[in-house]
This record gives C-alpha cells, sequence and structure tokens, in this order.
C-alpha cells in the first residue's frame, strides 16, 4: 500500500511515459474522483464490468442477483483472491461522469457513461451502486490536484516492476 508498480513492457512507445499506478485504499480512490467530479471533470476509470451487472437496466449492483438461492453457494473469495485466480481482472475502461452522495459526502451510486452506444441503459449512462464500486473496481485516473499529496509525492519513487502477466497490466494490453 501507497506504493508506486508500473507493469513491465506497458506503455511501450517510443519516448513516452510508462504507466504508474499508486496503490491506495479504495477511499483515497473515491475521494480523488469525487473531487474530480465535482472540479467539472470526467473521471477516467478500468474495473471488471462484467460481475453483477444488468445490462437492460444499466445497474451495477454487488446484489442485483441472488447467485446464492439459485446455486445454494458463496463466493467466498475476496478481491485480492479473485485477482489471484483469474475469477476478476480489469478489462474495461469507461468514464464517471456523476455521484450521488448522502447526506455526510458519501458515495451511494456513481453515473457512468460507456462507449457500448446510446441504446441501452439510459441512453448509455449507466448507474454503479458504491458496493459494486468496492469489490470491481481498480483504477482511476485524477488530475493529482485531487489527490493527497503525500500520495502525489510518491510518483516521485522509482516504481517496483511488476511481471507482464500481472493483472494490472490487463486492461492496459
Amino acid at each position: 500500500m501507497y506504493a508506486l508498480y508500473t507493469v513491465k513492457f506497458l506503455g511501450n512507445v517510443v519516448e513516452g511515459d510508462i504507466v504508474r499506478y499508486v496503490n491506495v485504499p479504495i477511499e483515497v480512490l473515491k475521494d480523488a474522483a469525487i473531487a474530480q467530479i465535482k472540479d467539472g471533470a470526467p473521471v477516467w476509470f478500468g474495473c471488471d464490468c462484467g460481475k453483477n451487472f444488468d445490462g437492460e437496466s444499466g445497474i451495477w449492483h454487488e446484489e442485483i442477483f441472488q447467485y446464492d438461492g439459485l446455486y445454494g453457494t458463496k463466493c467466498a473469495l475476496n478481491k485480492a483472491e479473485r485477482l489471484d485466480y483469474g475469477h476478476s481482472a480489469m478489462n474495461h475502461a469507461m468514464v464517471f461522469t456523476g455521484v450521488d452522495l448522502d447526506e455526510e459526502g458519501k458515495p451511494v451510486k456513481w453515473r457512468v457513461e460507456n462507449s457500448w452506444g446510446d441504446e441501452r441503459a439510459d441512453k448509455g449512462f449507466y448507474a454503479m451502486y458504491d458496493s459494486w464500486f468496492d469489490e470491481h473496481m481498480f483504477e482511476v485516473v485524477v488530475f493529482k490536484k485531487h489527490v493527497p499529496e503525500e500520495v502525489a509525492r510518491i510518483l516521485e519513487q522509482t516504481p517496483i516492476e511488476l511481471e507482464p502477466w500481472d493483472p494490472m497490466g490487463s486492461l492496459a494490453q
């Protein structure tokens, strides 16, 4: 946690910058995304979009389907284990264009704009509930001004290189 990473051979454009990730708690990702949305800019993100998703309604929610009632079993893997065992991967990028906050300023659901056209959901806009964010979101891209200074300083470190097959490289390859 609070370290800088890159994936070997990722972002291998001549004279281009390497792709870097700062590993932070999910709350830091949320706070940065909310700050950027409030500042009027969308937030690019990467997630595992196929989990707990209803394409017609355009909703991502952890309890949209009741698998345990149907199959009599519950997946007991946590987020890290799902990545390690290939049950989850960053497989799609989209942008947040809005967020619904409760009275305390905590996110309830996120407004997502996708590239799948305007025939589905609400003219191409989707709703991602915050419990889904916790389980299936992996990365956001925000301006440095929206992250705490101690997080921005991590970008000055030499990144730890992950192997090319690491899950953190799956979306960008």
